[in-house]
């Protein structure tokens, strides 16, 4: 199989993230009639259909970092893409919320290859600034598509369907980025360099993880801004709705954040290789916490005045977005630097705790809302302070 080029190699790579951006802004604009028609009484546990495929996806990637390594990136690639299938069809037919959050466990499930693995076949060929460079690429491109995926999910709405259908839509996207894959790109890692699954190897890199005080910290600091990203995308449209009256044009504002906010990996992209990791990755938390605290500061006294509520709002959603291209690419290769030799496991071990801790972080933000944006900045703000205490502790020289 010939090998793709960088710009291709870099296309599929955001594809395959894209499908895990996908799975969850397509949903947004169909939260208002999943509650309707599944949870008329508690419009809030709506939200859940969020918070739910982020909680699977971390699960999925205890295991999928860990076999990748034993049995090679592609088929694990393969086998979660059709537990991704299965748990979307099962999604389209869930007659209750309960049935639907249950599918969508199983779908973050399946989405945790194309998460983990995609980021062990990225250090597979790449290491260090380099990977960070590519890693931003990746980014750039993956931030563009939760500017599109409420338009979809809006579109089919608006064009007589329901919001069943969005899954009807998630599986074709699937389906084509898995078969992308598999024609065009060769395995990333020989089979003389898999490692063998087995509970003493893995207890072995575990504890190579453990002792790596700079993979502790950027998973610990990764867990966080998912966290931000994640109450941020699940209270987006009850606040659109409820704050500021307007859910009609929700889709067309986020997708604007994100379209904005895709800027922060390309910005990363561009200084990364000159001004390092570290450096980036720390004006970026100093950068948001400044901002949250003064908007928040001036909207819950009643300072700001009512003209500049809405632009203030959306300013501060692109930073948060923007915060994660410049941050949670950096913290990926930070910890990624030493730990080639057990790439799918740590990037395994990296993303499930990550991702279940913000979920487990998150899901209390969404739950807490109030019909202001006043608890989700609270709660960002308090993310953002602790990672960047954390960061400011690391002083390698390598980042």
């Amino acid at each position: 199989m010939k090998t793709p080029s960088q710009a291709e190699f870099i296309a599929m790579m955001a594809m395959l993230f894209a499908t895990i951006a996908l799975s969850i802004d397509a949903m947004l604009p169909a939260l208002p009639a999943i509650a309707a028609e599944l949870s008329p009484g508690d419009t809030n546990r709506a939200l859940l259909v969020v918070s739910s495929f982020f909680l699977g996806m971390g699960l999925g990637t205890f295991v999928a970092g860990p076999v990748s390594d034993a049995f090679g990136r592609k088929p694990v690639i393969l086998a979660c893409a059709v537990i991704y299938a299965a748990a979307t069809v099962l999604s389209y037919f869930a007659p209750s919320l309960e049935l639907l959050l249950i599918a969508r466990i199983l779908q973050g499930v399946g989405a945790a290859a194309p998460r983990v693995v995609g980021m062990a076949m990225i250090r597979d060929l790449f290491k260090g600034r380099e990977m960070a460079r590519i890693v931003s690429f990746v980014m750039t491109i993956f931030m563009i598509m939760p500017a599109v995926a409420p338009l979809v999910g809006q579109g089919i709405l608006l064009a007589g369907g329901n919001w069943r259908t969005i899954f009807a839509a998630l599986l074709v996207f699937g389906v084509a980025s898995t078969v992308w894959i598999t024609l065009r790109q060769p395995e990333t890692l020989g089979p003389d360099t898999r490692r063998p699954l087995q509970p003493a190897l893995l207890w072995r890199a575990f504890k190579d993880m453990a002792r790596n005080r700079i993979a502790v910290i950027s998973t610990l600091c990764q867990t966080l801004g998912s966290a931000s990203l994640l109450s941020t995308v699940s209270s987006q449209q009850a606040i659109f709705e409820q704050r500021f009256d307007r859910v009609a044009t929700f889709p067309l504002w986020f997708g604007f954040i994100a379209l904005c906010a895709a800027s922060g990996s390309l910005l990363n992209s561009r200084v990364v290789m000159r001004l390092g990791m570290r450096s980036v990755i720390t004006t970026s938390y100093i950068a948001q916490v400044i901002l949250t605290l003064a908007i928040l500061g001036l909207d819950a006294t009643g300072l700001m005045p009512a003209a500049l509520v809405f632009p203030a709002h959306v300013l501060w959603s692109v930073s948060v977005f923007a915060m994660m291209g410049l941050t949670q690419g950096n913290l990926s290769a930070m910890a990624m630097e030493h730990l080639g030799h057990i790439a799918g496991f740590a990037a395994s071990i990296m993303v499930a705790i990550s991702t279940v801790a913000a979920a487990m972080l998150a899901a209390p933000v969404g739950l807490a809302f109030d019909g202001t944006q006043i608890p989700l900045m609270v709660a960002v703000a308090a993310f953002s302070s602790i990672a960047l205490g954390l960061m400011l502790t690391v002083r390698e020289s390598t980042a």
